[in-house]
């Protein structure tokens, strides 16, 4: 037992125990000497998503308990779906309801460090990187509980004859260039408190600094909340199924409408939630285009099913990139290495195929491609089989292998990259994307309970491919068919779309389609636009001409199309950055888009700020961070890279162990004599 307490003592030491322990899924307890605990704060969420047709919106409340006996501020990083535009929140206290403002990002930071020194209660949301942003709340007194509401627009998906709606409930912790994991405990924001730190975009200018002074107690860590969910679905077709592959439902009809819950009312937040529902056969939407009237322009969401006619598959090369970083411990390595077993196995004669792994750094099988002889099959399945997860996800290296590897001849070399995502800034990996694909096409193969499905959609696109997500190691089979499907079907390429009427269409450069995929376009038209005329769509189907005309018919109206066209747009005006644009004029201009639509971007944020101040001057402040949950079936240590200082407690955790063995047997001869 001495020697069991040596080792706790050394590692508390190093600072690796925590001085508070989680009492449950959403609250933080601290542990007193006398062994009892001390509830301090907690976070609870509860999601209500409003599906109408193509488009949802999501409501997030989220509710900070402070349980404790010292005034509080929290923060957490908050994971939403890839491409929701961000445009409301208020913070309730009580009966009081305080109206979130759009704001440059510089003045809502000093807005909000202005009210953490004065002792107001304020709320700031903060795009972090991404599809996560970063929610800081503070001033809660003891006993006091406060609750801040966000809410966002998504676009429903629809692929293979079925809509899908993806609502992200945590997140594989992101890989840095400097082998540090992102937690939920950030770097703080210069001029903010330390450990009330409310984003990392250090590109912006900070506010000067205000009261750290106030910070006379220790910092604790919450644990990750409890999550509530509740959705009303309105199709506008009739409905064959509905249901979730990650989530027991309780699902009722009323009148066509479908109101859905959680089996289990109350769930840990460990992996994303999805949606699914199928229309009845004959009532499979081939086109629809909606619009919305909204400050005096007209927007436009198009969704276009082309027929294709069956081809033939072509000869391929298959290059397999799997991701062996630390991150995939657990259940994603398993699936990864499940779904490369499947595409080795499904491989023809005629193909050529090479495999390639990575962590923090970069290996491949063979030095080129080879053709697809039975025995280098079963050699690489051999070697897919024994390979682990640990290091870095050093991305780029083996993205530029895969492209920059010499060609097998007259094949269509298609790149799967089975990931995790778990990147923090993808820049580097977009323009690999950009100016080296070539003729290639990139299908990221999404792995995991909660992976990172801006990264997957980003690299699909700019790939011209299609992302897959398989979040269960029993969808391993049927998803890796769905994307073998979309791999021997030729797709539709270099499509262009011709309007009857002048539109700004996002995204600009149209992707490639394959079997069962949509063309989804959002647009803002000409102010005098009006139905009537032909929608041509034209491009290359495998060798020959290809084209399809239906009518430009608007049917209807559907809230949410400004904000989703506005939020297209600055993900267009980031690229164009990216690419090389002249970065003041482009941030001047997604800074006014971003104000005028009411949207979080990368130069804005919300910020709520109550005008009474609460907590008397000299009371001191706590800053709570909390976590967000482990995406299930991960590895608590996993975390990507494994840091310096854990290999420094290791290390010696080691040399005690030694230690200890190495007297072990002088102590058993002392007793022996």
């Amino acid at each position: 037992m001495k020697f069991l307490s040596l080792l706790f003592s050394a590692a508390a030491g190093l600072g690796l125990l925590p001085s508070a322990v989680r009492a449950d899924a959403g609250a933080l307890a601290i542990l007193r000497e006398d062994g009892s605990r001390l509830e301090v704060a907690s976070l609870e969420t509860t999601a209500q998503i409003d599906i109408h047709g193509l488009l949802a919106e999501v409501q997030l409340k989220q509710r900070f308990r402070n349980d404790g006996a010292a005034w509080q501020q929290g923060e957490y990083l908050l994971p939403l779906p890839e491409g929701a535009a961000v445009h409301a929140m208020t913070l309730r206290l009580g009966r009081r309801l305080i109206v979130g403002e759009i704001r440059e990002k510089e003045a809502a930071r000093a807005e909000y460090a202005q009210a953490v020194a004065s002792g107001r209660k304020a709320s700031l949301v903060e795009a972090h990187s991404a599809n996560l942003f970063r929610t800081a709340l503070a001033n809660v007194a003891p006993g006091e509980t406060v609750e801040v509401e966000i809410r966002y627009w998504q676009q429903v998906d629809y692929r293979d004859g079925e809509f899908s709606l993806h609502l992200p409930l945590t997140f594989t912790p992101r890989y840095t260039q400097q082998a540090m994991p992102v937690q939920a405990a950030a770097p703080a924001i210069d001029g903010l408190p330390q450990d009330a730190a409310a984003a990392v975009d250090t590109a912006a200018p900070a506010p000067a600094a205000t009261q750290q002074s106030t910070l006379t107690t220790p910092p604790v860590r919450a644990g990750a909340p409890t999550v509530v969910i509740d959705a009303v679905l309105d199709a506008g077709l009739p409905l064959q199924d509905v249901g979730s592959s990650t989530h027991a439902l309780e699902v009722q009809r009323q009148d066509g409408t479908y109101r859905i819950a959680l089996r289990d009312r109350v769930v840990a937040p460990d992996r994303d939630f999805v949606l699914r529902w199928t229309p009845q056969p004959l009532a499979a939407p081939t086109a629809a285009l909606l619009r919305e009237q909204a400050g005096g322009e007209q927007f436009a969401l198009l969704m276009l099913l082309p027929a294709t006619r069956p081809a033939a598959p072509l000869p391929r090369e298959l290059i397999l990139v799997i991701d062996t970083s630390g991150s995939m411990e657990g259940q994603s390595i398993l699936q990864a290495r499940a779904a490369l077993d499947l595409a080795l196995r499904h491989l023809a004669p005629q193909d050529y195929f090479n495999v390639i792994e990575f962590d923090s750094d970069t290996h491949a099988l063979f030095p080129r491609s080879v053709p697809a002889a039975a025995d280098d099959v079963q050699l690489a399945r051999e070697w897919v089989a024994n390979l682990g997860a640990d290091g870095g996800t050093e991305m780029l290296p083996a993205l530029q292998t895969a492209l920059r590897s010499e060609a097998a001849p007259d094949r269509l070399r298609q790149v799967v990259f089975i990931t995790d995502g778990a990147v923090e800034q993808a820049d580097a990996l977009y323009t690999a994307l950009d100016t080296e694909l070539g003729a290639a096409r990139v299908f990221p193969v999404g792995i995991g309970s909660a992976p990172n499905g801006e990264f997957l959609r980003k690299a699909a696109e700019l790939g011209r491919g299609s992302a897959v997500v398989i979040r269960d190691i029993n969808e391993v089979g049927a998803q890796m068919e769905k994307l073998f499907a979309r791999l021997d079907r030729p797709a539709l390429r270099d499509l262009q779309l011709n309007l009857p009427v002048a539109a700004e269409v996002y995204p600009q450069r149209l992707p490639d389609l394959y079997a069962g995929e949509p063309l989804l376009l959002v647009a803002r038209l000409d102010g005098a636009a009006r139905s009537g005329g032909q929608i041509e769509l034209l491009g290359q189907l495998a060798a020959a001409p290809w084209s399809q005309k239906i009518g430009f018919e608007l049917h209807g109206q559907a809230k949410g199309l400004a904000r989703l066209w506005a939020q297209r747009k600055l993900e267009a005006l980031e690229d164009a950055q990216r690419r090389g644009g002249d970065a003041q004029a482009l941030r001047a201009e997604a800074t006014a888009l971003a104000l005028k639509h009411h949207l979080v971007g990368r130069y804005t944020s919300l910020v709520a700020v109550d005008r009474t101040p609460q907590r008397p001057a000299d009371a001191g402040l706590q800053s709570v961070e909390v976590e967000n949950a482990a995406p299930a079936g991960s590895v608590a240590f996993a975390q990507t890279a494994t840091s310096g200082r854990l290999w420094l407690a290791l290390g010696a955790l080691c040399l005690l162990l030694a230690l200890a063995l190495r007297r072990a047997p002088a102590a058993r001869r002392g007793l022996a004599a």
